[in-house]
């Protein structure tokens, strides 16, 4: 049984950890609402390039002078998985939710004969993915410098996964994300930017003067040109979006997850500091009992 002293020195260190996770729930939930802003400010821009890019797509679909980043390579035998995920742990199950649905896509594509290629943005998820599929990893980007994620990062990113592409190093890239929905939920998400995945162009009604078809536009330059200017911007856009998104969804776990640390903390203070005084009570009943018994014995 641990003496009084083991006791007070477990107490009182309990309590220095119940400090520290209270101040970094704390420093989270006020880098919370810039980060959260800051996501849901990139919503609208990065979905409504998407719908822009998805008509100007839908025109040019299957033409020959169509941008290699639009139609692909034609098959899909090399899939690269970029994985994003946080620079620092204690944000509860963040980083692995992510790894995990990378994992599940890499195991998927493995067993259908694909051969999957990983570039991890984040070193949490360079460390989880490195001890199954490190072969696999063929670059990591580290952004632990970074106080504030830019455009420039993700445009960054995104030149280097261009880069690879015209290489020929991959046919297929899915980018996986934490989208932030709420500070108890953040959804794992798996995107495939190229070729990019639009949704499809709504069709407008007959008595909206859009006849049974799409609407007919006239495009200065030519679609292709437009393509070939705006997708490898869209690429970028939708990195920034994914890293944006994993900053808020980032620190709104981390929110959670200390403040889970600080409510256990306190209940182990608790059920320790009541075993402390059980036991103190028990040595003093002992002491008092062992003196009245030397003085009876007199």
């Amino acid at each position: 049984m641990a003496s009084l002293k083991d006791m007070r020195v477990r107490i009182a260190a309990t309590k220095a950890t119940q400090k520290i996770t209270k101040a970094m729930q704390m420093v989270a939930a006020s880098k919370l609402r810039r980060a959260q802003a800051a996501a849901e400010a990139a919503r609208p821009y990065a979905e409504r390039m998407g719908k822009v890019l998805g008509s100007i797509a839908a025109a040019v679909a299957g033409s020959d002078a169509a941008p290699k980043l639009l139609a692909g390579t034609g098959g899909d035998k090399v899939h690269l998985l970029v994985v994003c995920t946080a620079e620092r742990g204690l944000c509860g199950p963040f980083n692995s939710s992510i790894v995990r649905l990378a994992r599940e896509k890499a195991n998927a594509l493995t067993a259908e004969g694909k051969e999957v290629k990983i570039l991890c943005v984040g070193r949490k998820g360079a460390e989880q993915l490195r001890r199954l599929y490190g072969k696999l990893i063929i670059e990591t980007v580290e952004l632990r410098g970074v106080k504030q994620i830019g455009f420039e990062h993700a445009d960054m990113i995104a030149k280097k996964i261009v880069a690879l592409f015209e290489q020929g190093a991959f046919d297929v890239c899915t980018l996986f994300f934490s989208r932030f929905k709420s500070v108890i939920a953040q959804i794992p998400t798996a995107q495939q930017i190229i070729p990019p995945v639009f949704e499809s162009p709504s069709h407008p009604s007959p008595a909206s003067g859009g006849g049974l078809g799409r609407g007919s536009y006239e495009y200065e330059p030519e679609e292709e040109e437009i393509l070939a200017e705006l997708l490898p911007r869209n690429l970028s856009v939708q990195v920034f979006r994914a890293l944006l998104e994993n900053a808020a969804s980032e620190q709104g776990a981390r929110m959670s997850a200390m403040d889970n640390a600080t409510r256990n903390a306190g209940e182990m203070i608790r059920k320790q500091t009541l075993t402390y005084n059980r036991t103190r009570q028990a040595m003093i009943t002992k002491e008092l009992i062992e003196i009245i018994s030397g003085a009876e014995a007199l």
